[in-house]
């Protein structure tokens, strides 16, 4: 993280000279220009400080940081290829958000793992092919064709199933994250 530029655009944002900042948290001008500048490093005391003269708190200042970024190329998602599926992780690190998405490419004849019962839901849309929605006991599935959607609980066990004789893909999201 750049603890300089964050600082500086927290600056900016509450309208606020260096002069005015330095004189809120007791600390020189130059000294602040520096830490926009990222010529020093400030202790967390001092951090804590500045922070708290900029209005906010320390994990705020940097939890803005982390979620800033809302779009996601396909150089950002991780790839993992097996024998019979291959799992595209969309969103990098989601497993911190409230809710997971991946793409799951399932060749025919595959099944993805085996989901075990979980707090939360479950979303998938059927981008290419026909799947078998697998839960609990029923092992005689829901089928969900191109351009469908299942929607479910977590609270059985339940996996994807691809009986055809194409791949099948789907766009997968789970809150809390399970994947």
């Amino acid at each position: 993280m750049d603890i300089g530029k964050r600082i500086r655009q927290l600056r900016i944002k509450n309208d606020l000279t260096l002069e005015e900042l330095a004189s809120r948290t007791e600390l020189t001008k130059g000294f602040l220009s520096q830490l926009e500048r990222n010529l020093a490093s400030p202790s967390i005391q001092t951090l804590e400080d500045i922070t708290e003269a900029l209005g906010t708190t320390m994990s705020t200042f940097f939890a803005e940081e982390a979620n800033s970024k809302v779009v996601f190329t396909q150089a950002d998602a991780f790839l993992d290829e097996q024998a019979t599926q291959t799992i595209h992780w969309i969103v990098p690190n989601a497993q911190k958000n409230d809710m997971e998405p991946i793409l799951l490419e399932l060749q025919p004849g595959a099944q993805s793992k085996h989901i075990d019962p979980h707090e939360g839901q479950e979303m998938g849309y059927v981008l290419n092919g026909r799947i078998y929605l697998v839960r609990g006991q029923d092992r005689k599935g829901s089928l969900v064709r191109k351009g469908e959607t299942f929607y479910i609980s977590g609270d059985a066990s339940h996996y994807l199933e691809n009986r055809s004789d194409r791949p099948a893909s789907v766009l997968w999201i789970s809150t809390p994250p399970i994947f």
